[in-house]
């Protein structure tokens, strides 16, 4: 299948609009267990980006520090357990760190039927998950997780073959970072994603996508998109909100200078505004 080049247009198509008829729940709430004792900011950073993409709710799960962190940065987050339409989990989480508990926790909501974000500390988790998922590895994350799933490391000269094996193992949505971001799902549904900026190489910009596109899918799973084609354009179109977003937040750094993940973070809603204003221009 020849691969789609996504951009603003495609993206436009993907993202929800707020209507009159909304409330917080209806426009799709995203529950994040992220973050860490050692790594408290991924939590705060996921969390805002969440926000920032227009969610009607964020839930955060974690570590009292992080939560801590959480509420002074974004009081508007609730930090009790309940419905959600996606999950966020992993960023910030290191496996040879997480408790029993935790990681029973996690196998619960990876075999639930809600759509499941993971990343980071959480890939070790993906092979026999039932939910649908969305897996959002670098390079080596990726070598790992094919070594679970019983598949040789990747061809770095061909990565689009690469994403969609690992997607056909076991059977969700890969999007591989990377200056260009390939998106698979099975079947052989592949995007390519190249909106962004070298300065987005930084820490903590993968826990902003990871929140971006919990969001995304939340609005989605909220319209009723959940097969692992719409879930797919899902991933592509969060990976290009995050690469403009660091555009855009580098053009305010002196007209192209080095940015934070913050930074993108709060970018992010003068991008989705401005896709959705030129949809119906």
């Amino acid at each position: 299948m020849t691969a789609t080049e996504w951009d603003g247009g495609s993206a436009s198509r993907v993202l929800r609009r707020p209507t009159a008829d909304d409330d917080k729940y209806s426009r799709g709430v995203v529950g994040l267990r992220t973050g860490s004792e050692r790594y408290p900011g991924a939590a705060v950073l996921g969390v805002e980006a969440a926000w920032r993409t227009g969610t009607g709710m964020v839930r955060y799960l974690g570590p009292s520090r992080a939560q801590d962190l959480v509420l002074q940065r974004r009081p508007e987050t609730v930090t009790a357990d309940g419905r959600v339409q996606a999950w966020v989990l992993g960023s910030g989480t290191d496996a040879a760190e997480r408790d029993a508990g935790e990681t029973a926790a996690l196998r619960g909501i990876l075999n639930g039927e809600v759509p499941v974000v993971v990343d980071a500390g959480a890939l070790d988790l993906v092979t026999g998950a039932a939910a649908p998922v969305i897996v959002t590895p670098h390079a080596r994350e990726l070598d790992r997780l094919r070594s679970s799933l019983g598949l040789e490391p990747g061809d770095p000269a061909d990565r689009e073959r690469t994403a969609i094996e690992t997607a056909e193992a076991f059977g969700g949505v890969v999007l591989s970072k990377g200056a260009l971001t390939i998106v698979a799902a099975p079947g052989g549904w592949v995007a390519h994603v190249s909106a962004g900026t070298p300065w987005l190489a930084t820490a903590g910009t993968g826990d902003v996508l990871g929140g971006i596109l919990g969001a995304v899918v939340a609005g989605a799973v909220a319209d009723g998109r959940t097969d692992a084609v719409e879930l797919a354009a899902c991933a592509a179109t969060a990976a290009w909100v995050h690469g403009r977003a660091g555009h855009v937040a580098s053009v305010r750094n002196g007209g192209g200078g080095p940015i934070t993940a913050l930074d993108v973070a709060e970018a992010v809603p003068e991008v989705i505004a401005e896709v959705l204003r030129d949809s119906i221009a």
